[in-house]
Protein backbone atom coordinates (compact mmCIF):
# COMPACT_ATOMS: atom_id res chain seq x y z
CA UNK A 1 0.00 0.00 0.00
CA UNK A 2 1.16 3.04 -1.25
CA UNK A 3 2.03 6.28 1.18
CA UNK A 4 1.55 9.98 -0.76
CA UNK A 5 1.18 13.28 0.84
CA UNK A 6 -1.79 15.79 -0.34
CA UNK A 7 -2.79 19.06 0.71
CA UNK A 8 -6.85 19.31 1.72
CA UNK A 9 -8.90 22.47 1.79
CA UNK A 10 -11.66 21.54 4.84
CA UNK A 11 -14.29 24.63 6.38
CA UNK A 12 -15.20 23.76 9.85
CA UNK A 13 -16.90 25.54 12.73
CA UNK A 14 -15.90 24.54 16.04
CA UNK A 15 -16.02 26.56 19.22
CA UNK A 16 -12.48 28.08 20.59
CA UNK A 17 -12.22 29.42 24.08
CA UNK A 18 -10.63 32.52 23.95
CA UNK A 19 -8.66 34.02 26.96
CA UNK A 20 -11.48 36.33 27.68
CA UNK A 21 -14.49 33.60 27.85
CA UNK A 22 -12.17 31.22 30.06
CA UNK A 23 -11.95 34.43 32.68
CA UNK A 24 -15.63 34.73 32.24
CA UNK A 25 -16.36 31.21 33.21
CA UNK A 26 -13.46 31.20 35.93
CA UNK A 27 -15.53 34.43 37.63
CA UNK A 28 -19.15 32.85 36.99
CA UNK A 29 -18.17 30.04 39.42
CA UNK A 30 -16.21 31.63 41.86
CA UNK A 31 -17.36 32.13 45.68
CA UNK A 32 -17.46 35.55 46.85
CA UNK A 33 -14.13 35.41 48.70
CA UNK A 34 -12.44 33.87 45.83
CA UNK A 35 -14.15 36.58 43.43
CA UNK A 36 -12.81 39.48 45.88
CA UNK A 37 -9.32 37.96 45.65
CA UNK A 38 -9.32 38.01 42.01
CA UNK A 39 -10.65 41.35 42.02
CA UNK A 40 -7.76 42.57 44.30
CA UNK A 41 -4.85 41.54 42.30
CA UNK A 42 -6.38 42.48 38.66
CA UNK A 43 -6.53 46.04 40.72
CA UNK A 44 -2.62 45.46 41.36
CA UNK A 45 -1.42 44.29 38.20
CA UNK A 46 -4.10 46.55 35.65
CA UNK A 47 -3.47 50.10 35.90
CA UNK A 48 -6.35 50.66 33.96
CA UNK A 49 -8.63 49.59 36.71
CA UNK A 50 -9.10 51.56 39.94
CA UNK A 51 -11.45 51.49 42.56
CA UNK A 52 -14.24 54.13 43.30
CA UNK A 53 -17.26 55.55 42.26
CA UNK A 54 -17.52 57.16 38.01
CA UNK A 55 -16.99 60.70 38.54
CA UNK A 56 -20.41 61.09 35.83
CA UNK A 57 -22.52 59.19 38.29
CA UNK A 58 -21.66 61.84 41.74
CA UNK A 59 -22.17 64.70 39.26
CA UNK A 60 -25.83 63.34 38.95
CA UNK A 61 -26.44 62.10 41.96
CA UNK A 62 -25.29 66.04 43.11
CA UNK A 63 -27.37 67.31 40.52
CA UNK A 64 -30.81 65.30 41.98
CA UNK A 65 -30.00 66.81 45.46
CA UNK A 66 -28.77 70.06 44.35
CA UNK A 67 -25.78 70.75 46.70
CA UNK A 68 -23.69 70.50 43.64
CA UNK A 69 -21.91 73.64 44.07
CA UNK A 70 -21.00 73.54 47.76
CA UNK A 71 -19.06 70.19 47.00
CA UNK A 72 -17.59 70.78 43.97
CA UNK A 73 -13.67 71.94 44.51
CA UNK A 74 -11.14 73.61 42.32
CA UNK A 75 -8.29 71.81 41.20
CA UNK A 76 -6.29 74.93 42.64
CA UNK A 77 -8.13 74.38 45.82
CA UNK A 78 -7.18 70.89 45.67
CA UNK A 79 -3.75 71.22 45.53
CA UNK A 80 -2.44 74.20 47.43
CA UNK A 81 0.84 74.75 48.92
CA UNK A 82 1.52 73.82 52.64
CA UNK A 83 3.72 76.41 53.89
CA UNK A 84 5.47 75.07 56.95
CA UNK A 85 5.80 78.55 58.72
CA UNK A 86 4.61 79.16 62.22
CA UNK A 87 1.54 81.16 61.49
CA UNK A 88 -1.05 80.67 64.34
CA UNK A 89 1.30 78.87 66.25
CA UNK A 90 0.45 81.42 69.51
CA UNK A 91 -3.03 80.89 69.09
CA UNK A 92 -2.97 77.26 70.71
CA UNK A 93 -3.29 76.52 74.13
CA UNK A 94 -0.16 74.52 74.74
CA UNK A 95 -0.78 73.84 78.51
CA UNK A 96 -4.33 72.61 78.14
CA UNK A 97 -3.43 70.24 75.34
CA UNK A 98 0.11 68.83 77.10
CA UNK A 99 -2.17 68.14 80.40
CA UNK A 100 -4.90 66.35 78.53
CA UNK A 101 -2.40 64.54 76.22
CA UNK A 102 -1.92 60.64 77.81
CA UNK A 103 1.69 59.28 77.53
CA UNK A 104 0.30 55.53 78.31
CA UNK A 105 0.83 53.33 75.48
CA UNK A 106 -2.20 51.60 76.76
CA UNK A 107 -6.05 51.55 75.29
CA UNK A 108 -7.57 51.32 78.88
CA UNK A 109 -8.04 55.31 78.03
CA UNK A 110 -9.65 54.85 74.21
CA UNK A 111 -12.53 53.15 75.51
CA UNK A 112 -14.92 55.45 77.57
CA UNK A 113 -17.66 52.45 78.14
CA UNK A 114 -17.05 49.05 78.90
CA UNK A 115 -19.47 47.76 76.46
CA UNK A 116 -17.35 49.52 73.76
CA UNK A 117 -14.05 47.60 74.63
CA UNK A 118 -13.32 44.86 72.38
CA UNK A 119 -13.57 40.87 74.43
CA UNK A 120 -10.18 39.60 74.73
CA UNK A 121 -10.68 36.72 72.27
CA UNK A 122 -10.53 39.39 69.40
CA UNK A 123 -7.40 40.74 71.05
CA UNK A 124 -5.73 37.55 71.16
CA UNK A 125 -3.40 37.28 67.96
CA UNK A 126 -2.43 32.84 67.97
CA UNK A 127 -5.37 30.79 69.78
CA UNK A 128 -3.28 28.78 72.08
CA UNK A 129 -2.73 25.34 70.72
CA UNK A 130 -2.92 21.60 72.90
CA UNK A 131 1.63 21.92 72.12
CA UNK A 132 1.27 25.61 73.45
CA UNK A 133 -0.06 24.63 76.08
CA UNK A 134 1.88 21.78 77.32
CA UNK A 135 5.00 23.58 77.03
CA UNK A 136 3.95 26.56 79.03
CA UNK A 137 3.39 23.78 81.88
CA UNK A 138 7.15 22.38 80.67
CA UNK A 139 8.54 25.57 81.76
CA UNK A 140 7.03 26.12 84.85
CA UNK A 141 8.66 22.22 85.96
CA UNK A 142 11.40 21.96 87.66
CA UNK A 143 13.49 19.74 85.31
CA UNK A 144 16.86 18.38 84.11
CA UNK A 145 18.46 19.48 80.81
CA UNK A 146 17.75 15.60 79.75
CA UNK A 147 14.36 15.01 80.83
CA UNK A 148 13.19 18.83 79.86
CA UNK A 149 14.88 17.76 76.00
CA UNK A 150 13.36 14.49 76.11
CA UNK A 151 9.88 16.30 77.08
CA UNK A 152 10.43 18.37 74.03
CA UNK A 153 10.55 15.21 72.24
CA UNK A 154 7.42 13.69 73.61
CA UNK A 155 5.24 16.30 73.26
CA UNK A 156 6.28 16.74 69.76
CA UNK A 157 5.50 13.87 68.69
CA UNK A 158 1.55 14.28 69.77
CA UNK A 159 -1.14 14.61 67.58
CA UNK A 160 -3.81 16.52 67.32
CA UNK A 161 -5.99 13.97 70.25
CA UNK A 162 -3.41 13.92 72.81
CA UNK A 163 -2.37 10.45 71.92
CA UNK A 164 1.10 9.46 71.63
CA UNK A 165 2.09 6.98 68.65
CA UNK A 166 5.49 6.89 69.29
CA UNK A 167 7.44 3.72 71.50
CA UNK A 168 9.91 4.45 74.56
CA UNK A 169 12.52 2.79 72.32
CA UNK A 170 11.87 5.61 69.47
CA UNK A 171 11.56 8.50 71.65
CA UNK A 172 14.65 7.25 73.34
CA UNK A 173 16.53 7.44 69.74
CA UNK A 174 15.08 10.78 68.80
CA UNK A 175 15.72 12.24 71.62
CA UNK A 176 19.27 10.49 72.21
CA UNK A 177 18.68 9.66 75.68
CA UNK A 178 18.57 6.26 77.86
CA UNK A 179 15.61 4.70 77.99
CA UNK A 180 14.68 4.99 81.63
CA UNK A 181 14.71 9.21 81.16
CA UNK A 182 12.15 8.45 78.51
CA UNK A 183 10.15 6.71 80.97
CA UNK A 184 10.65 9.43 83.51
CA UNK A 185 9.71 12.18 81.58
CA UNK A 186 6.82 10.36 80.24
CA UNK A 187 5.68 10.01 83.77
CA UNK A 188 5.57 13.73 84.32
CA UNK A 189 4.02 14.49 81.01
CA UNK A 190 1.36 12.47 81.69
CA UNK A 191 1.00 14.42 84.63
CA UNK A 192 0.33 17.77 83.05
CA UNK A 193 -3.23 19.09 81.97
CA UNK A 194 -5.53 17.77 80.09
CA UNK A 195 -5.74 14.73 81.80
CA UNK A 196 -5.07 11.70 79.65
CA UNK A 197 -2.86 13.46 77.56
CA UNK A 198 0.40 11.36 75.96
CA UNK A 199 -1.32 7.87 76.59
CA UNK A 200 -1.09 5.37 73.51
CA UNK A 201 -4.68 4.05 73.56
CA UNK A 202 -8.27 5.09 74.74
CA UNK A 203 -8.01 2.64 77.16
CA UNK A 204 -4.68 3.92 79.24
CA UNK A 205 -6.23 7.34 78.36
CA UNK A 206 -9.55 6.64 80.31
CA UNK A 207 -7.64 4.91 83.01
CA UNK A 208 -5.05 7.89 83.67
CA UNK A 209 -8.45 9.93 84.03
CA UNK A 210 -9.84 8.23 86.53
CA UNK A 211 -6.72 7.89 88.60
CA UNK A 212 -6.08 11.81 88.94
CA UNK A 213 -10.04 11.40 89.89
CA UNK A 214 -8.70 9.34 92.81
CA UNK A 215 -10.91 6.24 91.21
CA UNK A 216 -7.83 4.33 90.03
CA UNK A 217 -9.19 1.01 92.12
CA UNK A 218 -13.34 1.98 91.43
CA UNK A 219 -15.49 -0.42 89.49
CA UNK A 220 -15.25 2.13 86.29
CA UNK A 221 -11.41 1.31 86.21
CA UNK A 222 -12.48 -2.74 86.95
CA UNK A 223 -14.23 -2.43 83.45
CA UNK A 224 -12.24 -0.78 81.46
CA UNK A 225 -9.24 -2.43 82.57
CA UNK A 226 -10.65 -5.95 82.33
CA UNK A 227 -14.21 -5.92 79.96
CA UNK A 228 -13.30 -3.25 77.55
CA UNK A 229 -14.69 -5.04 74.62
CA UNK A 230 -17.91 -5.72 76.41
CA UNK A 231 -18.32 -2.22 77.27
CA UNK A 232 -17.82 -0.76 73.66
CA UNK A 233 -20.21 -3.55 72.53
CA UNK A 234 -22.85 -2.44 74.86
CA UNK A 235 -22.62 -6.16 76.53
CA UNK A 236 -23.61 -4.86 80.26
CA UNK A 237 -25.30 -7.41 81.04
CA UNK A 238 -22.36 -10.04 80.17
CA UNK A 239 -20.08 -7.67 82.13
CA UNK A 240 -22.46 -7.96 85.10
CA UNK A 241 -22.50 -11.69 84.96
CA UNK A 242 -18.53 -11.90 84.94
CA UNK A 243 -18.24 -9.47 87.87
CA UNK A 244 -21.29 -11.14 89.57
CA UNK A 245 -22.59 -7.66 90.48
CA UNK A 246 -25.56 -5.91 90.08
CA UNK A 247 -26.59 -4.60 86.43
CA UNK A 248 -27.78 -1.39 87.99
CA UNK A 249 -23.89 -1.16 89.25
CA UNK A 250 -22.65 -1.69 86.03
CA UNK A 251 -24.71 1.35 84.17
CA UNK A 252 -23.66 3.70 86.51
CA UNK A 253 -20.00 2.64 86.43
CA UNK A 254 -20.53 2.83 82.76
CA UNK A 255 -22.36 6.35 82.92
CA UNK A 256 -19.10 7.69 84.78
CA UNK A 257 -17.14 6.60 81.90
CA UNK A 258 -19.18 7.86 79.09
CA UNK A 259 -18.59 11.30 80.80
CA UNK A 260 -14.83 11.26 80.64
CA UNK A 261 -12.73 13.08 77.90
CA UNK A 262 -11.76 10.07 74.70
CA UNK A 263 -9.29 13.09 73.08
CA UNK A 264 -8.11 15.18 75.94
CA UNK A 265 -6.40 17.08 73.05
CA UNK A 266 -9.25 18.26 71.14
CA UNK A 267 -10.39 21.46 73.30
CA UNK A 268 -6.76 22.81 71.92
CA UNK A 269 -7.30 22.22 68.32
CA UNK A 270 -10.52 22.72 67.72
CA UNK A 271 -11.04 24.65 63.81
CA UNK A 272 -11.91 28.44 63.97
CA UNK A 273 -15.56 28.72 63.07
CA UNK A 274 -15.48 30.16 59.37
CA UNK A 275 -18.37 32.56 58.81
CA UNK A 276 -20.16 32.41 54.99
CA UNK A 277 -21.09 35.65 53.96
CA UNK A 278 -23.92 35.01 51.33
CA UNK A 279 -24.19 36.05 47.87
CA UNK A 280 -27.68 37.25 47.75
CA UNK A 281 -30.55 37.68 49.98
CA UNK A 282 -34.09 36.61 49.80
CA UNK A 283 -36.45 38.65 51.89
CA UNK A 284 -40.09 38.68 52.31
CA UNK A 285 -42.22 42.22 51.72
CA UNK A 286 -45.94 41.71 52.28
CA UNK A 287 -46.98 38.73 49.91
CA UNK A 288 -43.72 38.40 47.71
CA UNK A 289 -40.27 37.70 47.70
CA UNK A 290 -37.34 40.24 46.93
CA UNK A 291 -33.66 38.57 45.89
CA UNK A 292 -31.12 41.47 46.48
CA UNK A 293 -27.89 41.13 45.63
CA UNK A 294 -25.12 41.62 48.52
CA UNK A 295 -22.77 43.99 46.74
CA UNK A 296 -20.93 44.67 50.23
CA UNK A 297 -17.39 44.25 50.34
CA UNK A 298 -16.64 43.97 46.56
CA UNK A 299 -14.01 46.63 45.17
CA UNK A 300 -16.65 49.47 42.68
CA UNK A 301 -14.15 49.03 39.78
CA UNK A 302 -14.04 51.84 36.67
CA UNK A 303 -11.60 52.90 34.29
CA UNK A 304 -9.18 54.86 35.12
CA UNK A 305 -9.44 58.41 33.48
CA UNK A 306 -6.11 59.12 33.15
CA UNK A 307 -5.33 56.67 30.97
CA UNK A 308 -9.04 56.58 29.18
CA UNK A 309 -7.80 60.30 28.38
CA UNK A 310 -4.33 59.32 26.66
CA UNK A 311 -5.91 56.75 24.74
CA UNK A 312 -8.48 59.42 23.20
CA UNK A 313 -5.40 61.15 22.45
CA UNK A 314 -3.90 58.66 20.63
CA UNK A 315 -1.40 61.06 18.74
CA UNK A 316 0.63 62.23 21.84
CA UNK A 317 1.04 58.69 22.54
CA UNK A 318 3.91 56.13 21.71
CA UNK A 319 3.08 53.19 19.21
CA UNK A 320 4.02 50.50 22.01
CA UNK A 321 2.80 52.09 24.76
CA UNK A 322 -0.56 52.63 23.02
CA UNK A 323 -0.86 48.94 22.20
CA UNK A 324 -0.45 48.31 25.99
CA UNK A 325 -2.78 50.50 26.89
CA UNK A 326 -5.02 49.17 24.25
CA UNK A 327 -4.81 45.67 25.53
CA UNK A 328 -4.80 46.29 29.57
CA UNK A 329 -7.70 48.17 28.51
CA UNK A 330 -9.63 45.55 27.04
CA UNK A 331 -8.90 43.47 29.78
CA UNK A 332 -10.27 45.91 32.47
CA UNK A 333 -13.67 45.91 30.33
CA UNK A 334 -13.97 42.53 29.80
CA UNK A 335 -13.52 42.21 33.78
CA UNK A 336 -16.09 44.52 34.48
CA UNK A 337 -18.57 42.94 32.33
CA UNK A 338 -18.04 39.54 33.27
CA UNK A 339 -18.35 40.83 36.63
CA UNK A 340 -21.97 42.42 35.61
CA UNK A 341 -22.81 39.37 33.76
CA UNK A 342 -21.90 37.09 36.85
CA UNK A 343 -24.40 39.16 39.28
CA UNK A 344 -27.13 39.22 36.76
CA UNK A 345 -26.73 35.63 36.37
CA UNK A 346 -26.88 34.71 40.33
CA UNK A 347 -30.12 37.32 40.41
CA UNK A 348 -31.97 35.20 37.52
CA UNK A 349 -31.20 31.77 38.74
CA UNK A 350 -32.17 32.60 42.73
CA UNK A 351 -35.21 34.60 40.79
CA UNK A 352 -36.39 31.11 39.42
CA UNK A 353 -35.46 29.10 42.37
CA UNK A 354 -37.72 31.49 44.32
CA UNK A 355 -40.27 31.15 42.07
CA UNK A 356 -39.90 27.21 42.16
CA UNK A 357 -39.91 26.51 45.47
CA UNK A 358 -42.49 29.44 46.93
CA UNK A 359 -43.97 26.78 49.72
CA UNK A 360 -40.50 26.11 51.11
CA UNK A 361 -39.73 29.58 52.03
CA UNK A 362 -43.27 30.12 53.14
CA UNK A 363 -42.98 27.07 55.12
CA UNK A 364 -40.22 25.38 55.62
CA UNK A 365 -37.86 22.04 54.91
CA UNK A 366 -41.05 19.36 55.02
CA UNK A 367 -42.48 21.93 51.65
CA UNK A 368 -39.31 21.54 49.37
CA UNK A 369 -39.85 20.37 45.99
CA UNK A 370 -37.94 18.11 43.52
CA UNK A 371 -35.82 20.71 41.43
CA UNK A 372 -33.03 19.42 38.77
CA UNK A 373 -30.80 22.19 36.59
CA UNK A 374 -32.80 21.60 33.50
CA UNK A 375 -36.06 23.46 35.24
CA UNK A 376 -34.32 26.70 35.94
CA UNK A 377 -32.25 26.69 32.86
CA UNK A 378 -35.39 26.47 30.71
CA UNK A 379 -36.66 28.82 32.82
CA UNK A 380 -33.75 31.63 31.91
CA UNK A 381 -33.11 30.03 29.22
CA UNK A 382 -29.29 29.74 29.46
CA UNK A 383 -27.43 26.01 29.73
CA UNK A 384 -27.40 23.84 32.47
CA UNK A 385 -23.82 24.36 32.83
CA UNK A 386 -24.10 27.41 33.52
CA UNK A 387 -26.64 27.02 35.99
CA UNK A 388 -24.53 24.68 37.55
CA UNK A 389 -21.39 26.99 37.60
CA UNK A 390 -23.68 29.65 39.20
CA UNK A 391 -24.96 27.45 42.02
CA UNK A 392 -21.30 26.12 42.83
CA UNK A 393 -20.19 27.68 46.06
CA UNK A 394 -22.43 30.22 46.07
CA UNK A 395 -25.12 31.36 49.65
CA UNK A 396 -28.33 32.64 49.90
CA UNK A 397 -29.78 34.00 52.85
CA UNK A 398 -33.49 33.08 53.69
CA UNK A 399 -36.36 33.76 56.07
CA UNK A 400 -35.58 29.94 56.67
CA UNK A 401 -31.85 30.60 56.75
CA UNK A 402 -28.55 30.22 54.91
CA UNK A 403 -28.54 27.56 52.72
CA UNK A 404 -26.04 26.52 49.09
CA UNK A 405 -27.59 27.40 45.93
CA UNK A 406 -27.27 23.83 45.74
CA UNK A 407 -29.09 22.73 48.28
CA UNK A 408 -32.69 23.62 46.28
CA UNK A 409 -31.71 20.55 43.44
CA UNK A 410 -32.45 17.48 44.78
CA UNK A 411 -34.11 14.38 43.41
CA UNK A 412 -37.86 13.04 44.16
CA UNK A 413 -39.48 10.53 46.06
CA UNK A 414 -42.80 8.95 45.24
CA UNK A 415 -45.52 9.18 47.74
CA UNK A 416 -48.85 7.32 47.60
CA UNK A 417 -50.35 9.85 46.30
CA UNK A 418 -48.65 9.76 42.86
CA UNK A 419 -47.01 12.98 43.75
CA UNK A 420 -42.99 13.61 44.93
CA UNK A 421 -41.44 14.81 47.35
CA UNK A 422 -37.78 16.20 47.94
CA UNK A 423 -34.97 13.70 48.80
CA UNK A 424 -33.99 16.34 51.05
CA UNK A 425 -37.50 16.67 53.19
CA UNK A 426 -37.31 12.73 53.46
CA UNK A 427 -33.93 13.68 55.25
CA UNK A 428 -35.51 16.14 57.38
CA UNK A 429 -38.42 13.65 58.27
CA UNK A 430 -36.01 10.66 59.20
CA UNK A 431 -33.86 13.15 61.22
CA UNK A 432 -37.35 14.25 63.22
CA UNK A 433 -38.11 10.59 64.05
CA UNK A 434 -34.89 9.87 64.88
CA UNK A 435 -34.86 12.63 67.73
CA UNK A 436 -38.42 11.41 68.98
CA UNK A 437 -37.07 8.48 69.93
CA UNK A 438 -37.06 6.91 73.06
CA UNK A 439 -32.96 6.02 73.23
CA UNK A 440 -33.64 2.70 75.33
CA UNK A 441 -35.45 1.54 72.33
CA UNK A 442 -34.41 3.03 69.29
CA UNK A 443 -36.29 2.42 66.18
CA UNK A 444 -34.65 0.46 63.24
CA UNK A 445 -34.20 1.54 59.88
CA UNK A 446 -37.05 -0.66 58.93
CA UNK A 447 -39.18 0.67 61.41
CA UNK A 448 -38.54 3.79 60.08
CA UNK A 449 -39.57 2.65 56.55
CA UNK A 450 -43.08 1.78 58.41
CA UNK A 451 -43.60 5.23 60.07
CA UNK A 452 -42.55 6.77 56.59
CA UNK A 453 -45.19 4.98 55.02
CA UNK A 454 -47.89 6.01 57.30
CA UNK A 455 -47.11 9.95 56.28
CA UNK A 456 -47.66 8.79 52.04
CA UNK A 457 -43.72 8.37 51.96
CA UNK A 458 -42.45 4.78 50.19
CA UNK A 459 -38.97 4.47 50.46
CA UNK A 460 -36.90 1.13 50.61
CA UNK A 461 -34.83 0.69 53.90
CA UNK A 462 -31.48 0.79 52.03
CA UNK A 463 -32.55 4.46 51.34
CA UNK A 464 -33.44 5.33 54.98
CA UNK A 465 -29.75 3.42 55.57
CA UNK A 466 -28.17 5.59 52.98
CA UNK A 467 -30.06 8.77 54.39
CA UNK A 468 -29.38 8.15 57.58
CA UNK A 469 -25.55 7.65 56.70
CA UNK A 470 -25.61 11.01 55.37
CA UNK A 471 -27.11 12.82 57.60
CA UNK A 472 -24.29 11.10 60.75
CA UNK A 473 -26.40 9.37 62.51
CA UNK A 474 -25.58 6.17 64.24
CA UNK A 475 -27.46 2.82 63.75
CA UNK A 476 -30.39 1.38 66.58
CA UNK A 477 -27.64 -0.61 68.05
CA UNK A 478 -25.32 2.96 68.50
CA UNK A 479 -27.65 5.25 69.23
CA UNK A 480 -29.22 2.51 71.76
CA UNK A 481 -29.06 4.52 75.85
CA UNK A 482 -29.89 2.49 78.54
CA UNK A 483 -28.65 5.47 81.14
Amino acid sequence: MALDLRLQVKLSQQLVMTPQLQQAIKLLQLGRMELVDVVTQELEENPMLEEGVDPLEVREEQKLSGDETETLVTPEETHQEVKGEAEGMNDIDWQTYLDGYSLSSGTSDVYEDSEERPSYENLLTKKSSLIDHLMWQLSLSSVSDLERRTINEIIGNLDEEGYLHSSVEELAEGAQVPVEIVEKSLHLVRQYDPPGVACHNLQDCLLLQLERLGLAESLASTILRDHIDDLEGRKYSVIAKALKIPLDDVLSASKLISSLDPRPGRAYNQEEVQYITPDIFVRKVGDEYVVMLNDEGLPNLRINSFYRNALSNSESVDKKAGEYIQDKMRSAVWLIKSIHQRQRTIFKVTTSIVKYQRDFFDYGIAHLKPLVLRDVAEDIEMHESTVSRVTTNKYVQTPQGLFELKYFFNSGISTAFGDSVASESVKSKIKDIIGQEDPKKPFSDQKIVTLLAGQEIKIARRTVTKYREMLGIGSSTERKRLF
